[in-house]
């Protein structure tokens, strides 16, 4: 790759109840590894389980839990997820929750970034934190080394939690910063972004695309069944299987955190005033070309009808 390239540079550590990114700065990284970055519930299960099927072949026994550790998360032990990573033969996909610049880069690995329209997630997380049990808010509220404040259960009303969580006055990491250090590296010769959006709209086709970024090539007889195990259907069905801790967190267990993956069940209580205000701040925050790519992903529309 060429030295002229200007490449990401870690310039902060991030710290809060759930992640701690300085542990990216012992990742001893392989050059083939693949980073897959996201903001929480933009569909990272979901791009995991894709990569996961690409990497062995559609072998619906393989599950992110095994093999795919979300690498900054504080609640499991540092040694834990750096010796599974460091024991791995396979080809090795990399869980993050960070903004690209609290993350350590490595410019030999493939990094491939989801986004989601802000309204989706937040209808989508509110599912997940309403729903989680009280072990939830003790693991990571309690786990030694928090930063930062608590996390707690969120409003029942979603409205409320969508007003909240548009003015960070929610105790979560920044939507905008997130969204917008990975956005300035688009152009790099090892980045691909991905838009929820377009997985609905065309999965087959976006599988194919990954397979080519990531230069994986898979057995002609095995494709229908990589695409076939990374639909939102067949995770549904196998909801315990792809979980992380098989849903035992959560109320209603792996069926609450492999919920709908459906867009717009906020379209029936953000009122025009809201969608105003939502676009004039993401305009502000992200720009017009960034911020209608993460509104409707890279067909310029809204693919959920």
């Amino acid at each position: 790759m060429s030295d002229a390239i200007q490449w990401p540079e870690k310039q902060r550590e991030l710290h809060n109840h759930h992640m701690d990114s300085s542990i990216w700065n012992e990742l001893e990284f392989r050059d083939d590894d693949i980073i897959i970055g996201t903001y929480a519930k933009a569909g990272t299960t979901w791009m995991q389980q894709i990569i996961g099927q690409l990497i062995f072949n559609g072998d619906a026994a393989v599950t992110a839990n095994d093999f795919s550790p979300w690498l900054d998360v504080r609640v499991i032990p540092k040694e834990e997820k750096l010796g599974m990573l460091a024991d791995q033969q396979n080809r090795r996909f990399i869980k993050t929750h960070l903004p690209l610049d609290a993350l350590t880069f490595y410019p030999a690995a493939k990094y491939i970034y989801v986004a989601r329209d802000l309204p989706d997630i937040v209808w989508s997380l509110h599912n997940h934190l309403f729903n989680a049990m009280d072990v939830f808010y003790e693991m990571f509220n309690d786990t030694p080394g928090r930063v930062g404040p608590e996390i707690y259960r969120p409003p029942a009303d979603p409205y409320e939690f969508w007003k909240l969580f548009l003015h960070d006055e929610y105790p979560m990491w920044s939507f905008w910063e997130n969204v917008r250090t990975w956005w300035d590296y688009r152009n790099l010769p090892n980045m691909k972004l991905v838009h929820f959006n377009d997985l609905k709209k065309d999965l087959a086709g976006e599988i194919r695309e990954l397979a080519a970024f990531l230069d994986i090539q898979p057995e002609a007889d095995k494709w229908d069944a990589i695409i076939e195990h990374s639909t939102f259907e067949w995770m549904k069905a196998n909801a315990a299987h792809v979980t992380p801790m098989g849903g035992e967190i959560f109320e209603g267990g792996a069926q609450t955190f492999i919920n709908k993956g459906t867009n717009k069940r906020w379209k029936d209580v953000l009122g025009d005033q809201d969608i105003k205000e939502y676009i004039e701040l993401g305009m502000r925050e992200l720009g017009e070309e960034c911020f209608n790519w993460v509104r409707n992903g890279k067909a310029g529309q809204d693919n959920d009808t």
